[in-house]
């Protein structure tokens, strides 16, 4: 396939889905979208996409206007034959904590009623290990063509998706010479830089191998709160005094663990080598140390007001519920604030709760079962209790003494995410908690 030619097939319109597609549309490739969802679909036909990414409504548009991208519930509504196939759809787990492949099996069978000689598939989808050997390529081998099969996972970070596709190297996983050449043609007008690797097997493991790295090294950031938590210090002293000016150490702060990436890939991870007969031992492991920051801080929290004999909190803010405030997003996919706020129901299960979050609408904050606040500043008055939980900007611009000028004398703010000054905190430290600083607050005894 000369270089250029390509015409491409996108499928899954979801967040790694439209990224892609817009921006090789917009690079010059004719890229066309199936998606399902028909909602999907009727938000993009007005130009926009049914979730926040830094710039892509208008990379949305561009490429809309030029008609280089296009979109469909059917491939049979394709305008033109592709050559390159990419498989985005989601891999999620079942309520038994295992992936879900029938969204990969059934696009696949899509594939097969176009695919013809020479074309190129490209999983992009997080998968366990030998899903595009053993699950893809049967059953495109029904059809009797030759074609190319790549493994191109997609590494791109939430809130800065656009930017990263266009310098982070990509990936390209191949059995074969030719077909990783000609995918490096295929991602090099979009990033200066590939990796070619020698197998679909690789290309698939990295992805799993990198967002488990990152959960484990989280996990030990989380280990040390416990730690500090426990022995009466300040986990952000001991993680910020011992890496400071000290390369060889570089431990992650604490906070909660979760996201669409991070909470599934390290289950699929220990999953995929299942067949191989070995048992992970430090990847299970990390994943429940994150898994029950939660009930851990809930519990904590409640020993605080028993403790403090103010009775139990009657009004509950949650403040920031995406999965992560930075690089911004309006994904709660995977949210471990979700999990906060389902152990604070069955901890205070009488408690009113209230949402707020700068990049989640009234509607969505409604639909989680949360009041929804407009503003956290102006809405502490009666309130009793404020759990910061993601890193959004907006926490960092805002001081405590701002937070607490109208809020009641007895409110107390838990902070996972170490968002504030900490001298604001050492003023406030009868009504502040940071997550990994458990002994050193100080509250205040209503009985006394």
């Amino acid at each position: 396939m000369k270089h250029g030619t390509e015409q491409i097939c996108v499928i899954g319109l979801g967040y790694v889905g439209l990224t892609l597609a817009v921006t090789m549309a917009n690079v010059g490739y004719s890229v066309h979208g199936l998606e399902v969802r028909q909602d999907v679909l009727d938000k993009l036909a007005e130009g926009k996409p049914t979730f926040y990414e830094e710039g892509l409504e208008s990379e949305l548009k561009t490429a809309v206007k030029k008609k280089t991208f296009t979109f469909s519930q059917k491939i049979t509504e394709i305008p033109f034959k592709p050559t390159v196939y990419i498989i985005t759809v989601g891999t999620p787990l079942n309520s038994n904590g295992i992936i879900r492949l029938e969204m990969i099996e059934n696009v696949t069978r899509d594939i097969l009623s176009l695919l013809s000689e020479g074309d190129l598939i490209i999983l992009r989808s997080t998968v366990k290990i030998g899903t595009a050997r053993n699950v893809i390529m049967p059953i495109l081998n029904e059809k009797g063509v030759k074609y190319q099969i790549a493994v191109c996972p997609e590494r791109t970070l939430e809130g800065a998706a656009l930017k990263e596709l266009h310098y982070l190297p990509q990936i390209i996983g191949a059995d074969d010479m030719e077909t990783r050449e000609r995918c490096a043609s295929l991602f090099g007008r979009i990033t200066p830089t590939t990796i070619k690797v020698s197998s679909l097997e690789t290309s698939e493991l990295i992805k799993l191998v990198d967002n488990t790295y990152r959960d484990v090294i989280f996990s030990f950031g989380n280990e040390v709160a416990r730690i500090s938590d426990a022995i009466g210090v300040n986990a952000y002293e001991v993680i910020n005094g011992g890496k400071l000016g000290y390369q060889r150490t570089n431990v992650a702060l604490p906070g909660l663990v979760g996201g669409p990436c991070l909470e599934k890939d390290p289950h699929i991870l220990a999953q995929s080598v299942i067949p191989y007969g070995i048992k992970l031992d430090i990847t299970p492991a990390s994943r429940t140390v994150n898994e029950r920051q939660p009930g851990e801080s809930v519990k904590f929290i409640n020993d605080v007001f028993v403790k403090n004999g103010s009775g139990k909190p009657e009004r509950i803010v949650l403040a920031g519920i995406t999965f992560k405030g930075y690089p911004e997003t309006d994904d709660v996919r995977g949210s471990m604030a979700l999990k906060v706020l389902a152990e604070l129901k069955m901890q205070f299960p009488d408690a009113c709760f209230y949402g707020f979050d700068p990049q989640l609408t009234q509607e969505v904050i409604e639909s989680l079962g949360l009041i929804y606040l407009e503003s956290l500043k102006n809405e502490t008055a009666d309130k009793d209790l404020v759990l910061i939980t993601n890193n959004h900007p907006v926490f960092r611009k805002m001081t405590l003494p701002v937070l607490f000028e109208n809020a009641k004398k007895s409110m107390l703010v838990y902070d996972f995410w170490n968002n504030f000054n900490p001298f604001d905190a050492e003023e406030y430290r009868e009504r502040f908690i940071v997550i990994g600083n458990h002994q050193q607050f100080k509250p205040l005894n209503n009985n006394s």
